[in-house]
């Protein structure tokens, strides 16, 4: 077999899936003893593989600085980097396990890199993420920094990094995650293994300088890594190759293209604009997430 160590990686389109404003209601109502028994209840086990369902409802809680999970399934989802558990590696289609294993391990901190970073989720450039990307995919690389440099609604940096305004929101407890990993052999190319991210996040935010209304962004992020047989594909150590990436946000105001996430909140909201998609439930992850999923159209979140 003639060996190609020229041969570069395929590059796959990266698009976003879509966004979702908040549907009123959604929150739930109320507080009292049924918020106190979610709050307490245990953490759920590790998502393994991908769920048949929906979460089921959940006691209603009105979210405040305090209890800013209250009526959320969140409420019992792991928090933090930890909630980012790697599966065991293996060789898959003639990719060693130690490059499975490294590649793994560089798609768990691109997403902590693009979604948890405190001075990204601030609006800060994400250098480390950018870092961790193959120089090699330099299209792709050149596409992330133009958004960032100048966001539009076609190339907004919110599809690949969580971002909020700090002069608007502020971020008042910790990130609540829930998601899997998988390997998969790519049957058509020997030597090429693929990784699948499939995360959720959930960001409380308050607005800056007062105000103890909390009103949850919720961000699913699926991001699909490449890995190689080095002995016959060119790759560049310690980097990961992203493949794909598709993302939904749900309880964004809908102004796409202005490089931050706009969380909607009871008061203020007469000065967002309309939602005209299908409503949806953002804590859904039993359906795959792809490009064409959301049409890329601002639509309905029936809860946060």
């Amino acid at each position: 077999m003639e060996v190609e160590t020229n041969a570069t990686l395929d590059l796959v389109a990266v698009k976003p899936s879509a966004a979702l404003s908040w549907l009123p209601g959604g929150l739930g109502e109320g507080s009292g003893t049924a918020g106190d028994a979610q709050a307490s209840a245990p953490p759920l086990a590790p998502e393994t593989a991908r769920p048949s369902a929906a979460p089921s409802a959940v006691p209603a809680g009105f979210a405040t600085r305090e209890k800013p999970f209250a009526g959320s399934p969140a409420a019992r989802w792991e928090s933090g980097a930890d909630a980012i558990r790697l599966p065991g590696a293996k060789a898959v289609n003639g990719v060693p396990a130690a490059r499975i294993e490294d590649a793994l391990k560089g798609a768990k901190r691109f997403l902590v890199a693009a979604n948890l970073d405190r001075a990204v989720l601030e609006g800060g450039e994400p250098r480390k993420a950018l870092g961790l990307v193959d120089p090699l995919e330099a299209d792709y690389l050149s596409e992330l920094r133009a958004a960032l440099r100048e966001p539009t609604e076609k190339n907004d940096p919110v599809w690949t990094f969580t971002r909020f305004d700090p002069a608007e929101v502020e971020l008042v407890g910790d990130v609540r995650i829930r998601g899997h990993m998988t390997v998969e052999a790519l049957d058509e190319s020997p030597g090429k293994a693929m990784i699948k991210a499939d995360y959720t996040f959930v960001y409380p935010m308050a607005r800056v300088g007062g105000g103890d209304e909390v009103s949850r962004a919720v961000v699913r992020r699926s991001v699909e890594v490449q890995v190689v047989d080095a002995a016959r594909f060119r790759a560049t150590d310690g980097h990961i190759w992203v493949a794909g990436s598709y993302s939904d946000i749900a309880n964004d105001d809908c102004r796409q293209g202005d490089g931050v996430i706009r969380p909607q909140f009871l008061r203020g909201r007469g000065t967002s604009p309309e939602p005209s998609g299908k409503a949806r439930d953002p804590y859904d992850r039993s359906k795959e997430l792809k490009a064409d999923a959301g049409e890329e159209e601002c639509g309905l979140a029936t809860r946060t």
